[in-house]
């Protein structure tokens, strides 16, 4: 198996890397709550990378006036701003435009909240650069498009599954570790989202970059016949390390203000987004492996390192940027 995944492995990273790491994978997130008859509060969040913040740009519907100028916070993980508009006859049923994102991000989640009447969530998908307020609202699928793109366009994730891939032979093996890993995130995703846990994201994505660059050495040792814990039981670190990354997926969705109605739906259909998209890149590279076996393609000696060095180099970058990120650097 070592042998089958390793050359379309690093194809096809070398293909995602670059929009992979050029933008977060976490939506932004515009909140619209009417605090007087045809006066709203904006919160306008949007999500920072490695430190610096992301090119969204929000235009507001036509005869919106701005009652006071915004007010802004940088926090570790978001670029925050709060003013107050007037927009005469309510902002139902008006179009609101974003600008400067593009295939690349995760989209903007819109939260109208008026004095009357439920919440209304809406999901704007990078492809779209509009939304009507108070349209149909975010279901199922608009979220398992989110989990879909969150897992795709996730770099550190793919190099993850690409580190277990490398890890085991046999498919009892593989279902053994994909499911261990499936079930911790899954734990840490759910439990994260409902608010039971709370992590700092900067701490979580510096330690997921950590767990990538730790399955580089052992990639090594199983290529060299050495034994090790993680060569042994590969379904023992992809738990664990899982339940990490389950603190990243959530950041896709803590903070968006959804009730425990709307939070079910959501969650359902980000967390099936993120299995499609995982298991569909593991196939993806088993497949591409299978068709140069059958190919009888035969590869270099030293060829079979080549993943090894992918993901501990790619795992050391990501570590170092994301704790200088950490202790504000």
């Amino acid at each position: 198996m070592k042998r089958r995944v390793c050359l379309p492995a690093l194809f096809l990273l070398l293909a995602l890397a670059g929009p992979a790491l050029a933008h977060e994978t976490r939506p932004a997130y515009l909140e619209l709550r009417e605090a007087a008859p045809g006066r709203y509060d904006v919160l306008w969040r949007t999500p920072l990378y490695e430190g610096l913040r992301l090119p969204f740009d929000l235009r507001l519907p036509e005869g919106t006036r701005p009652l006071a100028a915004p007010r802004t916070v940088d926090l570790p993980d978001w670029h925050l701003e709060t003013w107050r508009v007037e927009a005469e006859g309510g902002l139902e049923g008006k179009k609101i435009l974003f600008c400067g994102h593009d295939a690349t991000t995760a989209g903007v989640v819109v939260r109208l909240i008026p004095l009357d009447g439920p919440p209304r969530t809406l999901v704007v998908p990078p492809s779209r650069d509009a939304a009507v307020l108070g349209g149909a609202p975010a279901g199922f699928v608009d979220f398992l498009c989110s989990g879909l793109r969150h897992i795709l366009y996730g770099i550190d994730h793919l190099l993850f599954i690409l580190g277990l891939l490398c890890l085991v032979s046999g498919w009892r093996a593989l279902l053994a570790t994909v499911t261990a890993f499936t079930v911790a995130h899954s734990l840490t995703l759910a439990a994260a989202s409902f608010g039971l846990v709370t992590v700092p994201v900067a701490a979580v994505n510096a330690v997921v970059a950590l767990s990538i660059l730790f399955l580089g050495p052992e990639i090594v040792r199983r290529r060299r016949g050495e034994a090790s814990l993680t060569v042994r039981w590969p379904w023992l670190a992809a738990f664990a390390f899982g339940l990490l990354h389950g603190f990243g997926f959530a950041g896709s969705l803590t903070g968006l203000g959804l009730s425990s109605r709307e939070l079910v739906p959501a969650l359902l259909g980000f967390n099936c987004g993120v299995e499609i998209g995982q298991l569909g890149f593991a196939c993806l590279l088993l497949g591409l492996g299978a068709t140069l076996a059958r190919l009888d393609f035969h590869l270099p000696p030293w060829a079979g390192l080549v993943p090894a060095y992918v993901v501990g180099t790619a795992g050391a970058y990501l570590t170092l940027a994301r704790t200088a990120v950490f202790w504000g650097r």
